[in-house]
């Protein structure tokens, strides 16, 4: 038991993406008892068992389809043959409580200065985990992104060398327009939760007229929240940072952006 919650610990540390199966009750013939677990990785790796045969490929789809709806189920299983949903003949039915163990949603930086600084402290000031990557070491030290990870890796690489999925919010500031155009065309088409790009009304106006030109459709180009952040009247990069994760926020909860005091006259104004 203990290797196999330390192989959780491990996981989580990784920030890996995995799903813990406990069998919480067992009626009649069942392959495990009562407090049997497994872990199922989003990869479909696993270890331990709740009963193995075909129980367990049922088990392993579901904490599959728990894993990318980051809820939490209870299922149960029939072993009672001749029951329609039956998955086997020992005469028993399970009931499997599946919890996904998620790393926290990642703000994604890409460039180290001065914005990034201040992006960095407000997303994890929020409960966000922060990734900041750039491809000068000396920009990414201690002491500029105190307590966040930061990565060395080639703008050209991003593709290939970063995990980049629905719990990821890219937010591009590198110090060129190139480079902001290079990470761009590696991301645009990923499944990620957010993708901003600082930059002037005028640079994004010939940032997109050249990924149009470059055959990428209106559906991805919509996708890019660009100018970035909320119109707060930020200008110092402190200001900035804040209505970037403003943004973040709004667009993970599905909100309106709107003032709460002028969301309570409408509401007053409707109730009257």
């Amino acid at each position: 038991m203990e290797e196999f919650y330390a192989a959780i610990a491990e996981a989580l540390r990784a920030r890996e993406s995995i799903a813990l199966a406990t069998v919480v009750r067992a009626e009649g013939s069942t392959p495990r008892n009562a407090g049997a677990q497994m872990v199922v990785w989003d990869t479909g790796r696993t270890l331990g068992t709740v009963g193995g045969g075909t129980l367990e490929a049922y088990v392993i789809r579901d904490s599959l389809a728990a894993l990318k709806g980051g809820e939490p189920v209870l299922k149960e299983y029939s072993l009672e043959g001749g029951q329609p949903e039956a998955l086997g003949v020992c005469g028993g039915r399970a009931l499997v409580f599946i919890q996904p163990l998620l790393p926290p949603e990642t703000v994604l930086i890409f460039g180290a200065g001065h914005v990034a600084q201040h992006l960095a402290r407000a997303a994890a000031a929020a409960g966000l985990g922060v990734l900041v990557v750039d491809d000068r070491p000396e920009f990414l030290t201690a002491e500029r992104f105190p307590g966040v990870r930061t990565q060395l890796i080639s703008f050209s690489d991003v593709r290939a060398s970063l995990r980049l999925d629905q719990r990821t919010h890219a937010v591009i500031v590198t110090r060129s327009h190139a480079h902001d155009e290079e990470v761009l065309e590696q991301l645009i088409d990923q499944p990620l939760a957010y993708l901003g790009v600082m930059g002037s009304r005028t640079k994004v106006r010939l940032m997109f007229q050249r990924l149009r030109e470059a055959g990428y459709s209106e559906d991805l180009l919509a996708r890019v929240h660009a100018p970035i952040g909320l119109d707060i009247g930020a200008e110092t990069p402190a200001e900035i940072a804040v209505s970037i994760v403003a943004e973040i926020l709004q667009h993970r909860h599905g909100a309106t952006g709107l003032p709460l005091s002028q969301k309570a006259r409408a509401v007053r104004g409707e109730e009257g």
